[in-house]
């Protein structure tokens, strides 16, 4: 329908231009001849209109000065006195063409000398203006007086060229009058239809070109929509084709032919053509959704596989649904995308999945044997040994107390290492519920935890005091745990430890190397010891499960305790840090976000 209006409208406006042409080849022989009649009528119109635009321009050169030099008091910038700098050769040039155009009329000569007159006074009153108005000369008084004295005199100016234009408005309205009078009815008919004959003309030649540039501006996007089209598609390895239910007509595009393995417009595609390269398996369920597509006129989404020119299979996933609907027809609009590495992947992701869930359950294993079978035998050991009496250990040998020494040591270290397998084990495969909690409180806890230790090494233990946060209560209390652990059990021998735990919150932009910048701020929590430090090449492999900086003979322990830390920070998506030299003490810095 837009496309007929369009044309009808283009045939409108041809016949329009054709019909003005006929008008001003009429008029053109009527008019001629009383051109000569008009002729000095309108010399004397010209001559009016001349000497208004001359006026005008006159008082708008006086006004660009004005405006310049009033630019320039506001902004002391000197370019905007370059309009003043220009004006009076403009005033003088025009004063000139208007001296010229009055020379016949005497009144008119003198209104011009007194509006020279204005004129130079309102010049000097601008340089008065610039003078008071400079740095060295300014003076407050005299420049509002000049402002004034200047505002007064372009009152005058405005009210000289009004009488001046009054004067030519007289003269133009007895002219016309004289003009009427030379001329007859059909003089003025044929100008007046040459003049509706001219508009004609210029309203279709205006529309006819706007026509064409729209037409130029729509081909040019479309051609560059196309192309970007086919470049997505490309890119996300889809293809697009339209449908007219109407005319059972189906179009392709290129790289809809692309995905089944051939070149753009390889064939003529139709309705049947497709269902050729559907895989077996999927035939009837693509039959019968094409069946529904004429019936609903839209195609749900459908996956299916085809088979493609060189025999490789392929997965697809098609949409469609109706795109435009008139009396001239339906057309239904349809995306093929081609998802075989998608599909792959979610196949190779199903299957870690699986075995992801047998390593889950070979874990939830071994924590029941870690929990139940392990530590039964050890508590046997543990017990049988403490079972010995004094008098049984004196029947014994050194050696045999010796062996018994260590059997009692090495199973407090397996009890205290199946304990730590345990609780890391927990960090990982308990449920993670964040609650809002007090960090005060946790850290007392803690304290209360370690009471025994603290008392014994006499520490010292200082805190800031901590925000409310939500996390995972346990997990956060294990983590001051292990940390104030950590700086009792590596304190200097003869020195009480001294621990002091600093907080405040920060930005993640501050620490752009390991902080998640998705995530504005951070609560920074660090723990500070008198210690014996490490070296700092260590400061990162600290955090690998078993690792050891010193023998167990030297300290005791698991190398499983930081560990522990950083997955519970981990837990919390928050980071974890450390500092230190040795024998200058140790510093853990946590970061937990907000």
């Amino acid at each position: 329908m837009r496309r007929i209006l369009n044309f009808n409208s283009f045939n409108l406006l041809r016949v329009i231009f054709v019909i003005a042409v006929f008008i001003l080849l009429f008029i053109s022989s009527i008019s001629y001849k009383h051109n000569r009649d008009t002729h000095e009528s309108s010399k004397l119109l010209m001559h009016a209109y001349e000497v208004n635009i001359q006026l005008e321009r006159l008082i708008s050169n006086v006004k660009d000065a004005e405006t310049g030099q009033r630019g320039f008091i506001i902004t002391k910038n000197e370019r905007y006195l370059a309009p003043y700098n220009f004006s009076r050769d403009k005033v003088n040039r025009t004063f000139i063409e208007l001296q010229k155009l009055n020379t016949d009329n005497a009144t008119q000569e003198r209104n011009l000398k007194n509006l020279f007159v204005l004129i130079n006074k309102r010049y000097d009153c601008f340089e008065e203006t610039l003078k008071y108005n400079s740095a060295e000369n300014f003076d407050k008084r005299r420049l509002e007086n000049s402002l004034f004295k200047g505002r007064i005199l372009m009152e005058n100016i405005r009210f000289q060229v009004d009488s001046m234009k009054d004067i030519e408005k007289k003269f133009l309205e007895q002219s016309q009058k004289n003009y009427d009078n030379e001329i007859s009815l059909t003089p003025l008919f044929s100008i007046s239809v040459f003049l509706v004959a001219l508009v004609l003309i210029i309203l279709s030649y205006r529309q006819i070109n706007r026509d064409i540039e729209r037409l130029k501006v729509s081909n040019k996007k479309l051609l560059i929509s196309t192309r970007l089209m086919d470049d997505a598609e490309k890119i996300g390895n889809f293809g697009t084709w339209q449908w007219d239910l109407k005319s059972d007509r189906v179009h392709y595009s290129d790289n809809q032919f692309r995905l089944l393995g051939f070149k753009p417009c390889a064939f003529v595609p139709e309705k049947t053509t497709f269902i050729q390269f559907v895989h077996q398996d999927d035939k009837q369920a693509v039959q019968a959704s094409m069946i529904e597509i004429v019936k609903k006129k839209k195609l749900p989404l459908l996956y299916y596989k085809v088979i493609r020119q060189d025999g490789a299979i392929r997965h697809f996933k098609s949409i469609g649904r109706l795109l435009v609907e008139n009396e001239e027809g339906q057309i239904l609009l349809g995306i093929s995308f081609d998802i075989t590495d998608e599909h792959d992947q979610n196949i190779e992701l199903y299957q870690r999945n699986k075995e992801l869930e047998a390593s889950n359950q070979e874990l939830a294993s071994f924590n029941h044997v870690a929990s139940h079978d392990l530590q039964e035998p050890l508590r046997k050991i543990q017990t049988f040994i403490s079972r010995f009496s004094e008098e049984d250990k004196a029947a014994l040998s050194a050696r045999a107390n010796e062996y018994l020494s260590k059997i009692d040591s090495s199973s407090k270290r397996m009890r205290v290492l199946i304990d730590d397998l345990l609780l890391f084990s927990r960090t990982n495969t308990t449920k993670k519920e964040f609650i809002k909690t007090n960090l005060n409180l946790v850290l007392k806890n803690a304290k209360a935890e370690l009471a025994e230790v603290i008392d014994e090494k006499k520490a010292t233990i200082s805190s800031e005091k901590l925000p409310k946060l939500k996390v995972i209560p346990y997990q956060i209390e294990q983590l001051f745990i292990n940390m104030i652990g950590n700086s009792l059990k590596y304190n200097k021998a003869e020195i009480d430890p001294v621990i002091s735990i600093s907080y405040t919150k920060t930005n993640s932009s501050d620490y752009p190397n390991f902080l998640n910048h998705s995530i504005k701020k951070y609560h920074k929590i660090t723990f500070t010891d008198n210690g014996m430090g490490f070296d700092p090449q260590f400061k990162h492999s600290i955090f690998v499960l078993f690792k050891r900086l010193h023998t167990k003979n030297d300290y005791p322990g698991t190398g499983i305790g930081l560990a522990i830390c950083k997955k519970i920070v981990d837990n919390h998506n928050g980071h974890i840090t450390a500092d230190s030299k040795l024998g200058e003490g140790a510093s853990f810095t946590v970061f937990l976000p907000e």
